[in-house]
């Protein structure tokens, strides 16, 4: 099912939801209430089939807010215009898409307060740039869990910025996307602090800002500086080139890129192995980041520790 509402209100919008769920005997079943924040330059398509499919692990009502002000003319008055979509089409999800103009854009908290789903958490995810302190945006102060993508900003500047105003509840997809890696590491590490780690060394892409959070993990849980190192100049996101080395008495652990999708384990004293790693989606991340509505303490430990990385040129 398919809705437009022209020059419309949140009133107006909660009405026909409502309205929508009597007619056909539908109990919300919703388990949070999502605000996507994103402009008319984003891929809007692609943020939509994101949400639709992190929907069906996570019942949610959707609230995407378009910030139309790029694409008004100067007479465009202030207003709403919205669409409720509710089909197969949108997942588990109720999906309201909400393109705001003119001085409406300056006050969105007040546009989906009456949209929020009573007794349900509340997650904010920025689909394009986030602001600078994300816990005090309007509705960054609304939501539990505030999500932003350091892809989506300046290389490094984001990250600084994330460090400087980290709040419980703030993460970050470049964190959930070195998931499966952290837990090679981890395995690595099982059993093998008889000889505790007393250097390391990350290498990866310059502009590479899941290494760097990478390396701000490593930093934070050892508790020991780390080198974050370039390991070539090709550019991208992931860990397609990482070359991290952890210096023991007891033999250096090394755990290598060695072909995309494809890590090398090698720890002294047990056998070498190769570990299959698939690039993650942007669908796969936030589906893990609405697993865990509470503050995620390891991402703001992993910041705190970027303090504790040192460049051969640059510094956090």
């Amino acid at each position: 099912m398919s809705l437009k509402l022209s020059n419309t209100t949140s009133r107006e919008i909660a009405a026909a939801l409502q309205h929508i769920h009597e007619t056909l005997s539908q109990t919300t079943g919703r388990v949070l209430t999502l605000i996507v924040l994103a402009t008319t330059t984003d891929d809007l398509d692609q943020i939509i089939s994101v949400t639709n499919d992190a929907s069906r692990e996570h019942p949610s009502r959707v609230l995407v807010l378009i910030d139309a002000r790029a694409d008004d003319s100067a007479d465009t008055p202030s207003g709403i215009d919205a669409s409720i979509r509710l089909d197969g089409s949108t997942g588990a999800s109720e999906l309201v898409i909400i393109r705001l103009h003119g001085e409406v854009a300056d006050h969105q908290d007040s546009v989906v307060t009456p949209l929020l789903l009573p007794d349900t958490p509340i997650v904010a995810w920025w689909a394009s740039a986030a602001p600078d302190n994300p816990a005090e945006h309007p509705i960054g102060k609304l939501a539990q869990r505030r999500i932003t993508d350091c892809l989506n900003d300046d290389y490094l500047a984001a990250l600084q910025r994330r460090c400087k105003n980290y709040a419980p509840g703030d993460s970050d997809l470049v964190w959930s996307r070195i998931t499966q890696w952290r837990g090679v590491v981890a395995s690595a590490l099982d059993g093998a602090l008889e000889s505790p780690v007393t250097e390391v060394s990350l290498l990866a892409e310059p502009n590479n800002t899941s290494a760097d959070i990478a390396a701000g993990w490593l930093a934070g849980r050892l508790n020991i500086p780390v080198k974050r190192g370039y390991a070539s100049d090709r550019p991208g996101e992931g860990l397609r080139t990482l070359d991290l080395t952890m210096k023991r008495a007891a033999g250096d652990i090394r755990i290598l890129t060695v072909a995309d999708g494809t890590v090398s384990v090698s720890v002294p004293g047990r056998p070498y192995s190769l570990v299959a790693m698939n690039r993650r989606s942007i669908t796969d991340c936030l589906s893990e980041e609405l697993r865990h509505l509470d503050a995620d303490t390891a991402y703001g430990e992993a910041l705190a520790g970027l303090m504790k990385v040192s460049y051969p040129e640059k510094e956090v």
